[in-house]
């Protein structure tokens, strides 16, 4: 179990630049301009509407503030760098935005709805004289299931990515896992994953991005702790939503689910001036709570994934404070009591104060935990195990929300028609 818990976190704390889904369209696109050998003339984009509202409102990174899926596949299919994935647009430089923005003026681009009724559907279709080019992404962010040139596969897509989804993750094996894995097998992972969260965090806090969640929340309501945690978090989303080109590491496809998990367990290790290897177990602990609420509903949905993170952070604090598998459980099942049912229409400035709700939900969660205070079993869809109560919220968001996930994407690609 140890060794099946450690690849999960290897697999899942990956490097991304930029909201994932617009990164997703540009890597799809610079896997197909390599394909194609040369500059399209014109480009087709098929995405399904989860990628839509998800890429429609966020700024792509070091592109000069350019938004939409027509933007990022024309920074991947200009100057993307496909061997980096999802950094595959870190290296543009002022001349390659010039080049870009040219592009967008003098190639005609289509963006249409994928035929398919899967939630998570890239096609990028680039075409140049008599040839042509296409890369199809489908359930996850890097994997690669069609590469065609003129029809015919191109090559294997297994040389592009291996592996899958399907974790079997349980709130107990994750509170053992993080407190006796030997450090060493954590430690590069997680660390990355601080250091790379710390800095876009603080860049969001020095900055004036967005609509300045972070900075917000530290004006109007002070320096506690509790505080601290949720202006941390936001801060990261204001400066990720809106064009910083600092990388994060991802949790469960997400920069913004990296972020939130993460960063409220600093802050508090911090406070609590733990040792080193204990933020370390505790933010492994966050990671994992947050991949288990999330693989029974989808990298993509109508359920706000910050709010799976912000659970996670609050069993990651709950695990600084020396909790056990049943005060663990018992803030998962608190927080998912309070929190359940955020709306996510999409990546954009918003997403920000959205984070700090769910990091706020999550350390109420704890708080009342420690107080002895527990939502019980028979409350709305909570259960008596906390593993029941997941896998009802996870029913709620992947079945019970599919035409409210309808819904939002009508209303939002309406004045796109």
């Amino acid at each position: 179990m140890k060794l099946e818990y450690t690849k999960i976190l290897e697999e899942e704390l990956l490097p991304a630049l930029g909201c994932t889904e617009p990164i997703a369209v540009a890597y799809a696109a610079a896997l197909a301009r390599r394909v194609l050998g040369k500059m399209p003339d014109r480009v087709e984009i098929f995405v399904s509407g989860n990628i839509l509202k998800n890429v429609k409102s966020v700024i792509v990174p070091n592109t000069g503030g350019l938004k939409g899926v027509a933007a990022a596949a024309m920074a991947g299919a200009v100057a993307g760098d496909p061997c980096r994935k999802l950094e595959v647009l870190s290296s543009l430089t002022e001349e390659d935005r010039a080049h870009i923005a040219q592009c967008m003026k003098q190639v005609p681009v289509s963006v249409k709805k994928a035929p398919s009724r899967c939630v998570f559907d890239i096609g990028v279709k680039l075409f140049a004289v008599e040839d042509e080019a296409f890369v199809r992404i489908e359930g996850r962010h890097t994997n690669v299931v069609e590469v065609e040139k003129n029809g015919e596969c191109a090559f294997s897509c297994a040389e592009i990515e291996e592996g899958g989804e399907g974790h079997e993750l349980s709130v107990a094996q994750i509170a053992e896992y993080a407190s006796t894995v030997p450090l060493e097998e954590i430690e590069t992972v997680i660390s990355r994953q601080i250091a790379y969260n710390s800095a876009i965090c603080a860049e969001g806090m020095r900055g004036d991005y967005g609509a300045r969640v972070g900075k917000i929340l530290m004006d109007a309501y002070g320096n506690c702790v509790h505080n601290r945690a949720k202006a941390t978090a936001a801060a990261g989303s204001d400066a990720r939503m809106n064009g910083c080109c600092l990388p994060v590491v991802i949790v469960s496809g997400s920069g913004n689910q990296g972020i939130t998990a993460c960063m409220p367990v600093c802050v508090y290790a911090e406070q609590l001036k733990v040792p080193r290897d204990k933020l370390l177990r505790a933010v492994a602990l966050a990671d994992l709570i947050t991949l288990h609420l999330k693989s029974g509903i989808g990298r993509l949905s109508a359920y706000c994934g910050a709010v799976s993170a912000g659970v996670g952070a609050g069993a990651g604090v709950c695990y600084l404070h020396g909790g056990d598998y049943e005060e663990i459980a018992h803030t998962v099942a608190n927080a998912l009591a309070i929190a359940s049912g955020i709306l996510c229409d999409g990546a954009k400035s918003s997403c920000a104060a959205k984070i700090a709700s769910a990091v706020d939900a999550g350390l109420l969660g704890f708080e009342m935990t420690r107080r002895g205070s527990v939502f019980s079993g028979g409350d709305g869809i909570l259960e008596q195990n906390v593993e029941e109560t997941i896998g009802n919220v996870s029913d709620v968001a992947r079945e019970g929300m599919r035409s409210t996930d309808e819904e939002i994407i009508r209303l939002m690609i309406k004045n796109l028609q």
